[in-house]
């Protein structure tokens, strides 16, 4: 098994902060989008999301770095995965010759699984791409989810309808069986699934013509999903109960909706702030004007341009960024980085003018005046005459 601190590239006493920066910077490293077809990519990408669902979780984090894993040990692995019942049972029996007794494979209650118990139906995880507006607003989406569910036809039970299975006879309904071998040492048991019934612990006569005696059919589940305002590209949302069904009455799984927001022309986004561009003439950038700027979701905000704006200055709109997942009413900002627009066509009387404005404005118009980067030094340091 992979580290996960491996996986999001930072180390073990790394932050939060920290995480969840390199998981941005590894989620649109490895996206699918941007390696179309490699499939090392996408699942370099599905651990990615993994990793990072254990480590952003403090609770889940801390049983990791305990033991190696979220869910934390069972009382087997906490050994190297050794039963105990196994261990002693088989000890004993090749000590005092097998027989039952407190410390016999039978004494020690050998744990069986019991195939008729009820399981938990397996997780489903799929890719949801939205837009950026739709992540700035929320949107409801109609998913079409293939997956296994029981088989009306027969009750799950796998038998046609009208007959019932029964024990199979080979291993009692316990799904198992043990073959005892005597050697020099003593017996050893083997224990491996029922070969009747592999390990089901039924016998199905008549198998039901829908299901096929598996007790459930593939089907395509439609389901709505409402995607919360706030989403990013890699965020994870758990739909409850919407997974594989469970088997013997048995709880249904989970699906996982991976989110990608697909990119925006005219916004670029980091965390919860956006970025966009404003672009001003010349003369509004030297003079200062009122400018307009389109937002995500607001339309468009007035801004005032402070006179003398470079290129390249950035202006702050509060609170019109994208709202913070599961944070009402809480939004970042937005930044409109400023270009200039420099006109490349001139007319005889738009070049007069700014001839004589430059000369206004002792600041060097033409690159072939005597002295010409002398007086270029002299202008940016303020040193002009």
């Amino acid at each position: 098994m992979e580290d996960l601190y491996e996986l999001l590239e930072v180390p073990r006493d790394a932050t939060q902060a920290d995480i969840k920066k390199s998981y941005r910077q590894l989620v649109r490293k490895y996206h699918p989008d941007a390696h179309p077809g490699d499939k090392d990519a996408e699942e370099r990408f599905k651990k990615i999301n993994a990793a990072y669902s254990v480590l952003s979780d403090p609770e889940k984090r801390a049983r990791y770095d305990q033991f190696g894993s979220a869910d934390g040990p069972s009382f087997g692995e906490g050994m190297g995965g050794m039963d105990f019942g196994d261990l002693f049972g088989d000890l004993f029996s090749q000590v005092f010759g097998g027989g039952r007794g407190p410390f016999s494979s039978e004494g020690m209650g050998r744990r069986q699984a019991n195939p008729n118990a009820p399981r938990r139906g397996g997780d489903l995880e799929m890719v949801l791409r939205v837009t950026l507006l739709e992540a700035a607003q929320g949107v409801a989406r109609d998913l079409e989810i293939p997956r296994w569910e029981n088989c009306e036809a027969c009750g799950s039970s796998g038998a046609k309808a009208g007959t019932k299975p029964e024990t199979c006879p080979t291993c009692g309904g316990r799904g198992q069986v043990q073959q005892t071998q005597q050697s020099l040492f003593g017996q050893f048991v083997t224990v491996t699934p029922c070969p009747s019934c592999h390990g089901s612990g039924k016998h199905i006569h008549e198998k039901c013509p829908d299901c096929g005696g598996r007790g459930q059919v593939r089907r395509t589940h439609k389901l709505e999903v409402k995607v919360p305002a706030g989403v990013e590209r890699g965020t994870r949302l758990r739909i409850p109960g919407a997974g594989e069904a469970g088997v013997n009455g048995g709880p249904a799984g989970d699906l996982y909706l991976v989110m990608d927001v697909t990119a925006n022309d005219l916004f670029e986004r980091d965390g919860a702030d956006l970025h966009t561009r404003l672009i001003l003439t010349w003369p509004q950038a030297v003079l200062g004007t009122e400018a307009e700027v389109e937002t995500l979701t607001d339309g468009k905000e007035k801004i005032t341009v402070p006179a003398g704006t470079f290129h390249g200055h950035v202006l702050k709109l509060r609170g019109k960024g994208m709202p913070r997942l599961n944070r009402a009413r809480s939004r970042g900002d937005l930044y409109a980085h400023v270009l200039i627009d420099v006109p490349t066509k001139l007319t005889d009387r738009q070049r007069e003018l700014i001839t004589e404005l430059a000369g206004e404005m002792k600041a060097p118009a033409s690159t072939n005046e005597p002295g010409f980067f002398e007086k270029v030094k002299k202008f940016f340091n303020g040193q002009d005459e």
